[in-house]
């Protein structure tokens, strides 16, 4: 077995391009003119965008192979402190952005954003819930039974989405059962309103499933670090990998791949997907030594992932609130601006006449803006861990 510190340059790289094309898809220039592949499923369906997620809680579960170990030897009081300290700064700064800056513009006036409006769920929230629950599951039922716990658990949100469902369409919006128990839970007023009605993409019963994830990832990263790395281990990994693509796909013919209720066939299809992604970069990394200057600008974002896009979040909503006036409609109203729109307005939309590819520049100039900071953090070895 090899060393458990021998950690894979190829799963950094991999951690490092999720979170940049994180940011790449959740900053565009407007949300109006966005390509296709850049855009969510409106339901059902997988784009490339619907990998993002998945593909950070299958690296989640990665790293998390690589201290487990520490944790057994540690024994449970070690793994308790930790885990549920990491879960719970985690889950809180997710609140604190999803309220931040805790003021917004009324007019011509600063105002408070009162509590009884803010989302309670959100990205950072369920990859604290998926870590916890996932690292509990992994520490006491092992490899082996937290494979079977996970198959469990994908098999019964199914079920329970079919039986506790609408007749008509279970796997529909108005259908899903999940949004009854988050708006008896959370409250309306608390939940996401993106898709026209309260309804949570992030919600408490889809988070069964994007456990199962985690427990993926982490089994995955056990494997290749028992196996080490040698050409066994890399066949055998895109043969699993192409087994759970197929598998998800033809799962999908009863439980719809859908990124927004977190289906089951959606964690099995991106599972797969995340395997097969690993495995390329295994075999240029870690075989072919094919290193270079890609590798290197991905590897800075995966060294410090979650304050990067924390910060990516957190910082057009601060910026947002200096603003000054850009022009005044014929009726005389003042429309104001701020820094991060203005660049979009001044120098990234009159690009092409088609408006998407100006939105597409100001994201990618957001990706090099957000790698800038972290790059220099780098240098300066300076790695902010949560």
């Amino acid at each position: 077995m090899s060393n458990p510190s021998n950690r894979y340059y190829s799963l950094d790289v991999f951690r490092g391009a999720t979170v940049a094309l994180m940011i790449l898809v959740n900053n565009p220039g407007t949300w109006a003119h966005i390509y296709s592949p850049l855009e969510h499923a409106t339901w059902h369906g997988c784009t490339p965008t619907d990998l993002v997620f998945p593909f950070f809680l299958f690296a989640v579960g990665n790293a998390m192979a690589f201290v487990m170990p520490r944790f057994e030897q540690k024994g449970s009081s070690a793994f308790w402190k930790k885990v549920i300290s990491r879960t719970i700064l985690i889950f809180c700064i997710g609140l604190f952005l999803n309220w931040s800056p805790f003021v917004k513009w009324d007019g011509d006036k600063l105002v408070g954003k009162p509590w009884e409006t803010v989302r309670l769920l959100g990205v950072l929230q369920r990859i604290a819930i998926a870590y916890f629950f996932a690292s509990v599951i992994v520490f006491y039922a092992k490899a082996r039974g937290a494979f079977v716990l996970g198959a469990i658990i994908l098999l019964i949100y199914w079920m329970l989405c079919w039986w506790l469902g609408a007749p008509a369409d279970p796997f529909s919006l108005p259908g899903y059962f999940g949004t009854d128990v988050d708006k008896s839970i959370l409250g309306v007023s608390h939940m996401y309103k993106g898709e026209g009605v309260p309804f949570d993409p992030e919600g408490l019963t889809s988070s069964l499933t994007a456990i199962v994830q985690v427990i993926f990832g982490y089994l995955v990263g056990q494997y290749i670090q028992a196996k080490g790395k040698n050409t066994e281990m890399l066949s055998n990994l895109f043969v699993a990998g192409l087994i759970m693509v197929v598998a998800g796909a033809a799962w999908d013919l009863a439980f719809p791949i859908n990124k927004k209720i977190w289906t089951s066939s959606y964690v099995v299809y991106t599972t797969g997907l995340a395997m097969l992604t690993i495995g390329v970069m295994i075999h240029l990394l870690e075989f072919r030594n094919a290193k270079g200057a890609w590798s290197r600008f991905f590897d800075v974002f995966g060294k410090n992932p979650l304050f990067i896009f924390v910060l990516s979040g957190f910082l057009p909503r601060v910026l947002g609130l200096f603003r000054w006036v850009d022009h005044y409609t014929p009726e005389g109203k003042k429309v104001y601006t701020s820094a991060f729109p203005w660049f979009y307005e001044n120098v990234c939309k009159p690009i092409s006449a088609d408006p998407r590819l100006g939105s597409l520049v100001y994201a990618i100039c957001m990706i090099i803006f957000y790698w800038l900071i972290v790059y220099v953090l780098d240098k300066k070895k300076i790695y902010i861990k949560v």
